[in-house]
């Protein structure tokens, strides 16, 4: 029976490094922090906190977002973590999907991506890389960061083929679907109901609903009033977010809360959420987990929220 490593994502803010720690004593493989400068505060500085804190949990990135840092800023920030927490840190990229639709701009085209990605693993290599036609080395004298080569692994958050292919050769794993040579992660949001607790409960739509309302907030910044409202309940939604939004400025307020709180509106919206995915008690929690182990997965990366994220944390860890 093939069983998954359980990790947890949570986003950099204040309680960041206190979860952190929780979900070391609870058992948890890895902590991955979010990164979208639009939504929440800097990554590397809450997992230097978290380093400093820890001693076994492993550190990720979940995903590190190209556009917000400089290829040469972005390596002195992994070369940093390596040095505060040696052997235990990982660095995943994404596209920038969310942190990019926010502002208005497209996911990161694949090329652009796979060159900016190739450039920073040259750099921590200790390469000489060309960065906008210059070269362009880490200079770092002695101590004052870890000594390059630095063998910090380095994954990708990719989900299509072309992605998928892009991996290979490039990448140490990834998030996404389960990969022929690379180890996978996925990524899972529900809730580990109480003895005698409905799925539909108030309690179970509070905790899972900032990552099940993702769909309506992805609709209307991707395809504006008529993909949203084609969504059950988005209609309503779209309605209460332009009444209070100023004009140009709907798509900012879509994001506003995503992943992590419910807005009013977004409540609106939790009567058609789905409440069967990774709801359930300890022992079909655990089942589903075993599930996407035999299915490819080799982590699953939980994300908890709602009023209580440490009440779910400490639920989730005890299904395997």
């Amino acid at each position: 029976m093939s069983v998954p490593e359980l990790s947890c994502g949570l986003p950099p803010g204040p309680d960041f490094a206190d979860l952190a720690v929780l979900a070391e004593e609870l058992g948890y493989a890895r902590v991955w922090i979010y990164d979208s400068a639009p939504l929440w505060e800097d990554p590397f500085v809450h997992l230097a906190l978290a380093a400093r804190r820890t001693t076994r949990i492993g550190l990720a990135t979940s995903v590190l977002v190209p556009d917000e840092r400089s290829v040469m800023s972005m390596a002195s920030g992994i070369a940093t973590l390596a040095r505060l927490a040696p052997g235990r840190f990982r660095a995943c990229f994404g596209t920038g999907f969310t942190a990019r639709l926010a502002l208005g701009q497209p996911p990161m085209r694949l090329d652009a991506f796979a060159e900016y990605v190739r450039a920073v693993r040259g750099l921590l290599a200790g390469d000489t890389v060309l960065l906008d036609g210059e070269p362009a080395r880490m200079l770092h004298a002695p101590g004052l960061t870890a000594a390059r080569p630095l063998d910090v692994p380095v994954w990708l958050s990719v989900f299509g083929p072309r992605g998928s292919a892009l991996a290979t050769g490039l990448a140490d794993g990834i998030i996404g679907r389960p990969h022929p040579g690379l180890p996978t992660a996925t990524i899972v949001s529900g809730t580990v109901l109480d003895d005698g607790e409905d799925a539909g409960s108030a309690r179970v739509r509070e905790a899972i609903g900032p990552w099940r309302v993702v769909d309506w907030h992805d609709a209307y910044a991707r395809g504006g009033a008529e993909a949203v409202d084609a969504k059950p309940g988005g209609r309503a939604w779209r309605e209460a977010l332009e009444e209070v939004a100023e004009a140009g400025e709907h798509r900012l307020l879509a994001f506003e809360g995503h992943v992590t709180d419910l807005t009013d509106r977004d409540r609106l919206l939790l009567e058609h959420i789905d409440t069967a995915t990774m709801v359930g008690d300890a022992a079909r929690i655990g089942r589903k987990l075993t599930r996407l182990g035999e299915l490819g997965f080799q982590e699953v990366v939980y994300t908890p929220t709602g009023p209580d994220v440490r009440r779910e944390l400490r639920a989730f860890a005890a299904t395997l």
